[in-house]
């Protein structure tokens, strides 16, 4: 039963990772459900690692033409700093922060109140009207992407979302919302790389071979998963925005206070 849980939930991950709902607050609040307890609370961040491996399948020929201009493109070089940038400031505090976060942050309660307090500043911000001063992801300001690493780490606390508070973040400072979307796609590849090498040096002596084939099941499916939403979610929310987001985040946290409430 539990690898079958590993399953649905590697699913889920694949699923939410990349959307503005919060997969880790996902995850945390189906597996509370599901009576799914990892050692250590490892599995929510290194499953982690098949999202990563899609969004690099997806991105490996931007990746591929970005890598091979680095030593003769300077826009190459700037952008690869941008990212870099945005990156730094979740690294830091994710490192200081990392026992608080899991100990007391990853809380189904607080889930709950990030999901439905998100949802709602997510359907506030798509009835606004920016200034779409950047529709391309590769050329925001230096100083733009240090803006967006700081929202980044809102989603330190899980139910925010990490893909939420950069979107909402870059689309503040002025780009439209497909370019917001791929920033926190290229966001998502040092980040999610940083938190899974940190995560599996502080908990690697406590994870038996259970544990470890658990977290293979969850990346096997949280890889495919993933690979269906990466492929149509820049078309999505160009298209539509992000209502549909907020809405599915509203009734998630309420119906997980509900069902919270009713099992305490």
């Amino acid at each position: 039963m539990d690898f079958l849980k590993a399953l649905i939930l590697g699913a889920v991950e694949g699923l939410t990772e990349f959307l503005p709902v919060s997969s880790t607050g996902h995850l945390l609040l189906i597996g509370h459900f599901l009576g799914f307890e990892s050692t250590g609370k490892t599995f929510e961040v290194l499953v982690q690692l098949g999202a990563i491996l899609a969004i690099l399948v997806v991105f490996s020929h931007k990746l591929f033409a970005i890598a091979k201009g680095l030593p003769t493109d300077p826009n190459a070089r700037r952008f690869v700093l941008c990212v870099l940038v945005a990156f730094l400031p979740a690294a830091i505090i994710g490192a200081l922060a990392h026992s608080f976060i899991k100990s007391v942050l990853f809380n189904p309660w607080i889930v709950c109140t990030m999901l439905v307090s998100g949802g709602l500043v997510l359907l506030a911000v798509d009835e606004m009207r920016f200034k779409n001063t950047h529709q391309d992801a590769t050329a925001f300001p230096v100083l733009m992407c240090a803006k967006i690493g700081l929202w980044q780490c809102l989603a330190m606390v899980p139910g925010v979302s990490r893909s939420g508070a950069t979107i909402v973040g870059a689309m503040l400072s002025g780009a439209d919302k497909r370019a917001a979307a791929e920033f926190s796609f290229w966001l998502a590849m040092p980040t999610m790389a940083g938190a899974f090498t940190y995560d599996l040096f502080k908990n690697y002596k406590i994870l038996t071979m259970d544990d470890a084939l658990m977290i293979g099941v969850g990346f096997v499916a949280a890889f495919f998963a993933a690979l269906f939403v990466v492929r149509g979610f820049l078309a999505f929310v160009a298209a539509r925005g992000f209502a549909f987001f907020a809405w599915w985040r509203i009734i998630v946290g309420s119906v997980g206070f509900v069902g919270l409430w009713l099992t305490s």
